[in-house]
């Protein structure tokens, strides 16, 4: 049965800006990010489920209910897949992070529970379970760089207002940074790679987790993070 809860639509932006002063003093504490993401959904969280919703992926995944973290957490079937695939790739990433497909999934219940619908929360946590797998798909690593032009990358395609004020706020520390006008030109970048690609939120990730990653992010129009790889070098 569909919860009818109706969602908070108001903006928190001293609750945001808060969270982003906690977050860029410390970039382990992925708590903010969720803090800041609530804080200022508004109805952009809105207006994307029903985009994701109006798609024939959309209506069938959330016909049958479907979530994505099963699939994630199943590292015994990521392994088997093909050398070079997405989910190959995804499983791989992970282990080098040494990271769980769980640890977004504790750290976003950590926070008081959202009020919404059954099939709405069912798209917010899809979106935060393909967290890695963007970061795979992107090429954009989990250093305090990669997670700003992986942000920007996101608000492009979403235009999620908590979003914009962490790459923002980041941005302007990127002045302390050894080479901050190619760490801005990373994030700008990352932008810019957002507004061309295809919408990722509406990927049905189960049925790509078996291909080649390079071909996905040819179809999908997905460019090489050049400028992020030349800051890391």
């Amino acid at each position: 049965m569909q919860s009818q809860s109706v969602p908070d639509t108001r903006l928190h932006p001293l609750e945001a800006l808060g969270a982003v002063r906690r977050l860029l003093s410390d970039p382990d504490d992925t708590r903010q990010v969720f803090v800041v993401l609530r804080a200022m959904r508004g109805r952009s969280g809105l207006r994307l489920f029903r985009r994701f919703q109006a798609t024939t992926t959309g209506a069938a995944i959330l016909g049958a209910g479907r979530s994505l973290l099963p699939r994630l957490q199943d590292g015994q079937a990521l392994a088997r897949l093909p050398t070079g695939s997405l989910g190959r790739r995804y499983c791989d990433f992970m282990a080098e992070e040494k990271l769980s497909s769980d640890g977004l999934v504790d750290v976003s219940q950590s926070i008081e529970p959202e009020v919404a619908s059954d099939e709405v929360l069912l798209f917010r946590n899809r979106m935060r379970d393909a967290h890695d797998l963007t970061h795979v798909m992107t090429g954009y690593g989990r250093d305090p760089l990669g997670e700003l032009c992986l942000l920007a990358f996101t608000h492009a395609q979403n235009g999620h207002l908590g979003v914009a004020m962490i790459v923002l706020m980041g941005m302007a520390r990127c002045g302390r940074s050894p080479k901050p006008w190619a760490a801005r030109a990373a994030i700008v970048e990352g932008w810019r790679h957002g507004r061309s690609a295809a919408w990722l939120a509406g990927l049905d990730w189960e049925s790509l987790l078996p291909e080649s990653i390079e071909t996905l992010r040819h179809r999908l129009k997905i460019a090489d993070p050049a400028h992020y790889l030349a800051a890391m070098s």
